[in-house]
């Protein structure tokens, strides 16, 4: 991985450091080769490729884009609720414009299955109805905007019946995603949580010590997997083992405010990630499929299986979160000495770099979440990739990667920098992340017929 300078930051670039800024605080979460492609929001209009109708705006990265603006702007009176993780959004988003498309296209099994599209629908026009009619529905507040969005849309197609039909399977396409999803338990107020006090037993942390979030997520009806259970890590190492006195003492060492072995790089990396780590994958994504002119089938099929895994991930995230309910490494640091292994020792006064997020630590979110995506975009577009990726939370700073997988490294070991997980967080995120995009790719969306054009 190597950074470059501002100055070769593009224009969508630059724009993505103001559209993408988040606060790092609460939640993890809230947690082939080709051409260079910069992890920002692009601008609104790019032209559908190869494989899409020639007509319009490729909808699935423009209404994606659409989303990333919304979730990265400070909260709208009626916004969508806290307790509501992001992730679950741009799944549905992401899974109506797919299945407009697909109902007209025909590249792929779809998500829900939809009835059979006129003849000669536009694709366009049903993918910007149904990314829409998704966000209109998910965020009230922003109607205004949005309905001025899709009224762009669909005055640049011809007028006439192609439109109209592909409008109205648009209008299918998301109530089908709206209905499906409406008694998933996303709604259930979470439940409240008691530390037990013993050592290992998470609790909230300093400076704030805020309430747990997105306690019952675990408990949310996944969008693939069966449940949030399946593919659940093993247990964190006991506190008296070797392996956990190994990842404690590292992050002790690195993860310090006033660390004097992490390197300005470390420091780096720890700032440079701070934001809500599902928005620089999807940002990631959108430029891919910008740079390599990904048709409108295509780039609808991506985002869907980016956000399903994303999705699914972080259920599977905070299944076993509360499952293990392992202290943050503030706690672990400072309660050293009740831990019973000879092999950490106590710092009464250690605090970490970042804030710590209101969740358990084990398994870690940034890692968990980016080897998700990076397993569908690897799977889509070959691992081995020159991309570059802004930074909300460091204006200014670029970092370079050649492979997707080597992105995974970078976000997942930063919050070791950050002092907010351990390697064991690392290690079991990336393998629940990988699990759970493998089975996605494996059980849905799978392709019909002859291969689209990508």
């Amino acid at each position: 991985m190597r950074r470059t300078p501002a100055a070769l930051l593009s224009l969508a670039a630059a724009v993505a450091v103001t559209a993408l800024a988040a606060a790092a605080a609460g939640s993890d979460a809230t947690t082939g080769s080709g051409a260079t492609a910069t992890a920002a929001v692009p601008t609104a209009g790019v032209r559908a490729g190869a494989g899409a109708d020639s007509v319009g705006v490729n909808g699935a990265v423009e209404w994606n884009q659409a989303l990333l603006a919304i979730v990265s702007a400070p909260p709208a009176p009626g916004a969508t609720p806290s307790t509501i993780h992001p992730t679950r959004n741009f799944a549905m988003l992401a899974a109506a414009v797919d299945d407009a498309v697909d109902a007209i296209d025909h590249t792929h099994t779809p998500y829900l299955r939809q009835p059979a599209a006129p003849a000669g629908a536009s694709a366009p026009a049903a993918a910007a109805v149904a990314g829409h009619d998704v966000l209109v529905t998910l965020y009230p507040a922003q109607r205004v905007a949005l309905d001025s969005r899709l009224a762009d849309d669909l005055a640049a197609l011809p007028p006439g019946r192609s439109t109209q039909d592909g409008v109205a399977v648009g209008h299918t396409a998301a109530a089908a995603i709206l209905a499906a999803r409406a008694g998933d338990g996303a709604n259930a107020v979470p439940p409240p949580y008691l530390t037990t006090g013993a050592p290992g037993d998470f609790r909230p942390t300093p400076p704030g010590f805020a309430a747990p979030v997105f306690t019952g997520w675990g408990r949310v009806r996944p969008f693939v997997l069966r449940a949030g259970d399946q593919f659940r890590p093993p247990p964190p190492p006991a506190l008296t083992s070797p392996g956990y006195a190994r990842a404690l003492n590292e992050v002790q060492r690195l993860g310090s405010k006033t660390s004097t072995t992490r390197t300005a790089a470390q420091t780096e990396d720890a700032l440079f990630w701070a934001a809500p780590i599902q928005n620089y994958w999807n940002a990631i994504a959108e430029q891919a499929a910008t740079v390599r002119h990904t048709g409108l089938d295509g780039s609808a099929r991506l985002f869907a299986q980016l956000d399903l895994s994303l999705a699914d991930a972080t259920i599977a995230l905070y299944d076993a979160k509360y499952t293990y309910r392992l202290w943050r490494p503030v706690t672990a640091v400072r309660e050293a000495g009740a831990d019973g292994n000879p092999a950490t020792t106590a710092d009464l006064t250690w605090t970490p770099l970042a804030t710590t997020p209101a969740d358990p630590s084990y398994p870690g979110a940034h890692s968990d979440l980016s080897a998700a995506a990076a397993t569908v975009l690897a799977r889509f577009y070959g691992n081995r990739d020159q991309f570059t990726v802004a930074s909300p939370t460091v204006p200014g700073a670029v970092h370079s990667f050649s492979r997707f997988s080597d992105a995974v490294t970078g976000a997942g070991l930063s919050r070791i920098y950050a002092g907010v997980h351990t390697r064991t967080d690392h290690t079991a995120g990336r393998r629940l992340g990988a699990d759970v995009a493998d089975y996605l790719l494996s059980h849905s969306l799978q392709p019909a017929g002859p291969a689209p054009r990508y």
